[in-house]
């Protein structure tokens, strides 16, 4: 996973420790190491009263632990693994309505690519990912989630699939079945899902939640645009080095030609120029 880690909380003394210390030491031991994981207008609120127990001042101290913990996490953007599944959703949804960015691109698509460059020059600045490279997958993927068709929050108004992955089309490998088609709808065989395309095996790995509500969903533009590029940047890779940027989008497929068209429709997304038919060899 390169560089993603999980955030520690700065805090290593937690309630159930402090109160079973309780127990042990004399009430002032407690409140001195306790408090110095505290701010010093917390540590002047935890003082012992003389009449004051050892179990009373153990659990004020373990409130003002817990709290400091919160305060820590909340500073550091701490969120629990999202939930991986597919999110089952009415057929009667309407499509966004934004308006578009360069070249065309849907509005809903653009929102996605550059909510997922905001949160990884966040969690992984040095891997310095750009919307427009995104977009650039995004295009040669799924033409943007078929030119856009999402509601407003970024969900395909019919789930996007590849072809199954059984041999039967010429130039794909066979994939067995490796999710029970709880991601792909299919049994037997696996399918790229979503509008950024994703095997589920390999969903299942980098699966992030762009949008914030909890659920890691491969057909959403949000998450998925994000869990792109957790991929493209995983390994500690700098996209803006072209060489490493090349090492990045040969993941998705291991092909010059597909390499040669990522770039040309990011390099078009950011000076709005449309790429030559020259730039966009066939895949």
């Amino acid at each position: 996973m390169g560089r993603h880690r999980k955030p520690s909380t700065g805090v290593k003394v937690g309630r159930t420790s402090v109160l079973a210390l309780s127990g042990l030491l004399p009430a002032g031991v407690i409140a001195v190491a306790g408090a110095s994981d505290l701010d010093p207008a917390m540590q002047a609120d935890i003082q012992p009263s003389p009449e004051e127990d050892r179990d009373a001042l153990g659990a004020r101290l373990a409130a003002a632990l817990d709290e400091t913990a919160d305060h820590a996490m909340a500073q550091q953007g701490f969120r629990a693994p999202p939930v991986v599944k597919t999110v089952a959703l009415p057929d009667n949804r309407a499509r966004a309505e934004m308006p578009a960015g360069p070249l065309g691109i849907p509005g809903i698509a653009v929102a996605a690519y550059q909510n997922a460059e905001q949160v990884l020059h966040t969690e992984d600045p040095e891997c310095g990912m750009s919307w427009s490279m995104l977009a650039g997958i995004g295009r040669v993927e799924s033409t943007h989630a078929f030119g856009g068709k999402a509601d407003a929050d970024g969900n395909p108004l019919s789930p996007v699939y590849g072809p199954v992955l059984d041999g039967s089309l010429y130039g794909n490998h066979v994939i067995h079945d490796s999710d029970d088609g709880a991601l792909d709808g299919l049994n037997g065989y696996d399918r790229a899902i979503g509008p950024m395309q994703f095997l589920p095996d390999t969903w299942k790995r980098y699966a992030a939640d762009g949008n914030n509500d909890g659920v890691a969903d491969p057909q959403n533009l949000f998450d998925a645009t994000l869990t792109a590029g957790k991929y493209l940047c995983s390994g500690g890779l700098d996209m803006r080095d072209m060489s490493q940027q090349t090492r990045a989008i040969l993941r998705y497929n291991n092909s010059m030609a597909y390499v040669a068209n990522v770039m040309a429709w990011a390099n078009s997304y950011n000076n709005g120029v449309a790429p030559k038919p020259a730039e966009l060899p066939r895949i």
